[in-house]
């Protein structure tokens, strides 16, 4: 058995949840970048003998739109499959279940889900520095306890009871779009990068504000840090969550 690792994370949070789980796990792993655009994912087949891990971050509560596109076009046989949403600390809303949707349409067979923190990917000053030491205690332990449950007995593996909303919460637009400054060199790595080709490729200060999902992966992985987005806006954004992010949140399990 091998382990499927597939993965949307623009600025790296959800990757590292991943990370945390699959390594628990002490299997042969198949990483998937979901936000590299140049994948044919239609050619990506995975067999039922294997266990995927589907981890996403939750974008204004739901599943970025590129990442459920993406997840649509990968083809699976009845593999086992655990689902994880990651989030700043605010809420993830409808991600799981809508997450649940896109997989099992795709022929995964859902076996356990995990809401994860990680440090937000706008406003870095809540869940600051998370996962932590106490979230890779806890999420080592969600990932043995699903093992448990896989090798008890793989095809009398229960359907988990996952939160969230059908029809799902209206989508946000992207709002925060970031732009060059005059520290910009042209190198192209943020066009190169973007998941969704919103940066154009032989003018990369000029950015497609239609296609830009404000996954901030061109911000974090600019070279020069010449790509911003508006601080007052931040700053705006930032107070409307204060409260909902006020108090620590933990991982949760559903299995």
């Amino acid at each position: 058995m091998k382990v499927s690792q597939i993965v949307f994370s623009p600025t790296g949070g959800t990757g590292k949840v991943a990370e945390i789980i699959t390594k628990a796990w002490g299997m042969p792993v198949n990483k998937i970048d979901l936000s590299n655009a140049q994948t044919d994912y239609s050619s990506l087949d995975i067999e039922k003998e294997d266990i995927a891990i589907i981890a996403v971050p939750s974008y204004g509560g739901r599943v970025p739109g590129l990442a459920v596109q993406r997840i649509s076009n990968i083809h699976a046989d009845q593999a086992p499959c655990v689902i994880v949403c990651v989030y700043g600390n605010r809420a993830y809303e409808d991600t799981l279940i809508e997450l649940k949707d896109a997989a099992e349409k795709s022929g995964f067979r859902v076996i356990a889900a995990i809401a994860a923190i990680a440090e937000h990917s706008i406003m870095h000053q809540y869940a600051a520095g998370r996962p932590d030491d106490n979230d890779i205690s806890q999420l080592n332990c969600f990932a043995k306890k699903i093992l448990d449950k896989i090798n008890g007995s793989l095809n009398a593996v229960s359907a988990p009871q996952i939160p969230g909303n059908r029809p799902y919460k209206k989508a946000g637009g992207a709002g925060l779009v970031p732009k060059a400054n005059n520290s910009c060199t042209s190198c192209g790595l943020c066009a190169k990068q973007c998941p969704a080709q919103a940066i154009n490729k032989e003018n990369p200060k000029i950015t497609d504000s239609g296609k830009c999902i404000s996954c901030m992966r061109c911000v974090v992985h600019c070279p020069q840090s010449a790509r911003k987005v508006n601080g007052a806006m931040v700053s705006v954004a930032a107070l409307a969550i204060k409260k909902a992010c006020s108090t620590r949140k933990e991982n949760q399990l559903f299995i």
